[in-house]
């Protein structure tokens, strides 16, 4: 029966490679939900040995389809609530391959599992209170981590520090919500025995303002976080530019630690762009080498595509590392004159190099240091750790600052960004409102969206429809 059949929500038993399908040494194949373990007892060679089998055990045996034996595993036993999923689990280790994965799986949906949904193990994990939606966000964050400063971030928001910090910035506008509130469950006469506070607090002053703002102050944090965390996990573009013949493919080599760019003397050799990924200081870079910019020569149509493509990528690059042939400083000026046309307009977007400072005399690598333009030598390595720090500060910065770089509790989803908005401008309103002496029942709906917006966060307050469509995105097997 099609996956498409089913719905997230049952307890149904389920399947699926948590590896994948590919010649291997050894896949894993997890199962959860109602009876699972007595299910894959009845597949198994020894059956009484698996049912016995305590929590967090592991049982040796084979995969039976009836008589025929499909392959030797080790079934890793989990009860629940101890498990991921806060069910009974069974994770079947056997060997790899394609046709042996798919034995074991025909074989259990004989027994009565049906294939998972994307991300259903992890939708189970949440609803039985193992996983708040950011630790479960957190799960496909950390498997599709490029890089280990990426992978940590996952594992600290894993390990609930953006759940805590979420869980006591709401704790801090509940007690300003409940202060207001307060004042508004008692009538006007219970105030007139305690002159001054109907005036200051119950006719529009903000109890617990100080709060409120602290409160604030925390959410705009973790709002700034959203554009590093973002940088750590999906990566940057950073295009390599230039005339023919600077260097440019020489030092996309050497950023890239290999041989891919081909590199000669004669002018124009890339003809297209060059893509490769690598990691500057714990961030993924996209680095793509790309042709060289002149006046492409008569009947040069390749030239002229080339020098197209290399003018998209540079629109959209984060960074662009713009090489000169810095051999001779009068170059400089005409390795600039195409600069205007094909380059961003902010020159935060641009780290402009002096290639081949090797073959500058003394007095030209004072002047090169004085000036605008970074030395480097991509032959020699000269200069190159301080260019991928260069790099990396200037993405840095484009993302925040360090002020949001290592920030432990930061977010990391566009969900997450877009209710933290809502908290923001819900919370800022409300400050508005009380700053122009209006009444606390204007105000006490504000700060209840606030809090309503963190809920969603953590899934304390979360619909149907939301929660299928987060967990949709998810692998099979997660």
């Amino acid at each position: 029966m099609s996956p498409l059949l089913y719905t997230y929500g049952d307890d149904a038993p389920i399947a699926a490679p948590a590896t994948p399908l590919a010649e291997c040494a050894l896949a894993i194949i997890r199962t959860s939900g109602k009876n699972t373990i007595p299910l894959v007892a009845s597949v198994f060679s020894r059956p009484r040995k698996l049912l016995e089998a305590p929590g967090n055990t592991v049982v040796h045996g084979w995969i039976l389809d009836k008589n025929e034996k499909i392959d030797e595993v080790l079934v890793s036993v989990y009860r629940g609530p101890r498990s991921y999923t806060g069910e009974d689990s069974a994770d079947i280790s056997c060997h790899g391959g394609i046709t042996t994965v798919q034995g074991v799986m025909r074989v259990l949906h004989r027994a009565g599992f049906r294939d998972s949904l994307p991300g259903e193990f992890t939708f189970r994990a949440f609803m039985t209170g193992k996983l708040d939606l950011t630790r479960a966000e957190s799960v496909m964050e950390l498997v599709s981590a490029k890089t280990d400063e990426a992978r940590s971030h996952a594992v600290n928001r894993l390990s609930g520090s953006l759940e805590q910090e979420v869980l006591s910035i709401q704790d801090q506008l509940v007690q300003v919500l409940a202060g207001t509130e307060i004042f508004l469950d008692y009538s006007e006469d219970e105030f007139m025995g305690n002159p001054g506070v109907l005036d200051d607090e119950a006719a529009g002053r903000l109890p617990d303002r100080a709060l409120a703002e602290k409160a604030l102050a925390r959410l705009r944090v973790l709002a700034q976080s959203y554009r590093m965390e973002r940088l750590y996990h999906e990566g940057a573009l950073v295009v390599i530019a230039g005339r023919p013949n600077a260097g440019k493919s020489s030092l996309f080599n050497r950023l890239l630690k290999e041989d891919r760019s081909i590199v000669t003397d004669i002018p124009g050799t890339t003809r297209d762009w060059i893509e490769g990924w690598i990691s500057i200081e714990g961030i993924p870079i996209r680095l793509v080498d790309t042709a060289g910019i002149r006046e492409a020569e008569p009947g040069g149509d390749i030239e002229k595509l080339g020098m197209e493509r290399s003018r998209e990528l540079l629109k959209d690059a984060d960074l662009v590392l713009y090489v000169v042939d810095g051999s001779c400083p009068s170059d400089t000026g005409e390795g600039m004159r195409f600069f205007p046309d094909f380059l961003p307009q902010d020159p935060k977007r641009i780290l402009s190099l002096r290639n081949k400072i090797d073959l500058c005399a003394p007095e030209a690598l004072l002047e090169q240091r004085a000036g605008s333009f970074q030395g480097i030598s991509a032959k020699t390595g000269w200069g190159i750790p301080e260019l991928a720090s260069a790099i990396a500060a200037r993405l840095t910065l484009a993302c925040g600052g360090k002020e949001t770089r290592g920030t432990s509790s930061g977010i990391g989803t566009e969900r997450q960004k877009g209710l933290i908005s809502v908290a923001i401008q819900s919370l800022e309103a409300a400050l508005a409102l009380a700053d122009r002496g209006e009444p606390l029942d204007l105000i006490a709906p504000l700060l209840g969206e606030g809090v309503h917006a963190l809920g969603e966060i953590t899934g304390a307050v979360s619909t149907a429809d939301m929660l299928e469509v987060m967990f949709s995105r998810f692998c099979v097997g997660k």
